[in-house]
């Protein structure tokens, strides 16, 4: 059985459902679930309007939830070791960005959210709004600080659970992309953490056996098949467990870094910077911005290319642009860290065909495309490499495009 595998029998849903009844003693109203993300490629163009081509994992995080009647949000999480964990209750009217903290912040961010946007402003739905309050308990197998998007999977979880019980089920299927605008909000205004539309979207959007083509200025998406064990090929995710965190300042320096250089060259975003017209956009820029503008024009360009691959069925052709791209982030976004860079160059040299950090960076995973004859060898020689270097043991698994969020019971 792959990790893949294992992820799915887990049951991320039932653990949440029998923490449920344990916490509250009483059943929830129901569980509903959304997965992490690896983003096969196409690293911090979402924030710069461009383009990006992720996949859900069949790793989930669920959402056991209930109503209340007394105007208070309650949250507890299953944790790694099985034990429960609970917080304080906020009053829903209490909510700010900013309170409450830590990971309990994420959920309150989406209530906070919602009610902002009107589930829970007074009109009543099905007997039941925002305000009123909810009872949550969140658990899943969605990896930690790995570059997987768990922030987005207990925002878009939680999304899903409050509509929920609002009795939005019929509409939640026209509304994704709204959805995910929700829980991107709750991230970047509540939590604080500058993050583009990528996560939230794939989280939400993506269909098993697809990877998703979003254009992040438009909200246009696609679906487009990749059946990789079809070729004879794996997406091999490489957890360096070197944790990772958005919301420290060198992703906001990033960020920051190309919102100026669009300014600078009078334009809305570096979505609008083409190949052809990145020589001349460089020359017009500080010399601290070009390495930032031309990652971000030329990783535009591999979306596309990968893109075109893909739907001619030539997976295995990706592998140099996936290649290029972690040179791009290494060399010029400057978002790598030697973990990352030791398990891609030693993914390639034991066979893989292309291969590239995945994520925010600073730490988290790296991706690897392999022959499934070749995939045991790629493993066992980074787990080598790592022990050679003196680094924790990598975990990896196999990455299958899985189904985006939805409700388990």
């Amino acid at each position: 059985m792959t990790a893949s595998d294992q992820a799915t029998a887990a049951g991320p849903a039932d653990t949440a459902d029998d923490a449920f009844r344990s916490v509250h003693d009483r059943a929830p109203a129901g569980v509903w679930s959304a997965p992490g993300r690896v983003n096969l490629i196409g690293e911090h163009t979402d924030y710069n309007d461009g383009f990006v081509l992720p996949f859900a994992l069949p790793h989930r995080l669920a959402a056991a939830a209930a109503p209340r009647e007394d105007g208070k949000l309650t949250f507890a999480t299953v944790g790694s070791d099985g034990r429960v964990h609970t917080g304080a209750p906020v009053a829903v009217s209490d909510l700010r960005p900013g309170t409450p903290d830590g990971w309990s912040g994420y959920p309150a961010g989406v209530a906070w959210v919602l009610r902002e946007a009107g589930i829970g402003g007074g009109a009543e739905t099905d007997g039941w709004t925002v305000d009123r309050g909810a009872d949550l308990v969140i658990a899943g197998d969605v990896p930690t600080g790995a570059g997987l998007s768990s922030s987005a999977a207990i925002e878009c979880a939680t999304a899903m659970a409050l509509l929920g019980l609002a009795g939005e089920h019929d509409q939640q299927a026209a509304r994704r992309a709204e959805i995910a605008r929700w829980a991107q909000r709750a991230e970047n205004e509540f939590v604080g953490v500058p993050t583009g539309s990528l996560d939230q979207t794939a989280s939400m959007c993506c269909v098993d056996g697809h990877v998703l083509f979003l254009d992040c200025r438009s909200g246009d998406t696609e679906q487009v098949p990749f059946n990789a064990t079809g070729a004879g090929l794996s997406v091999l995710v490489i957890d360096t467990q070197v944790k990772h965190s958005l919301g420290g300042s060198e992703y906001g320096d990033r960020r920051a870094g190309t919102e100026k250089a669009a300014r600078l060259l009078g334009l809305p975003a570096l979505r609008d910077v083409t190949p052809d017209t990145l020589d001349d956009a460089l020359d017009r820029l500080p010399a601290d911005l070009v390495p930032l503008v031309r990652h971000i024009v030329t990783e535009n360009a591999r979306v596309l290319e990968a893109s075109r691959y893909l739907r001619d069925g030539r997976i295995a052709d990706i592998g140099p642009v996936l290649d290029a791209s972690h040179v791009s982030m290494r060399d010029d976004y400057r978002i790598s860290c030697p973990e990352l860079d030791l398990a891609v160059d030693t993914a390639r040299t034991a066979g893989a065909l292309g291969s590239r950090m995945t994520g925010g960076g600073f730490g988290g995973s790296a991706i690897a495309l392999v022959r499934e004859n070749d995939r045991h060898a790629v493993e066992a020689a980074v787990t080598t490499a790592f022990d050679t270097a003196g680094y924790r043991r990598p975990r990896m698994f196999v990455a299958v495009p899985s189904a985006g969020a939805g409700r388990d019971r």
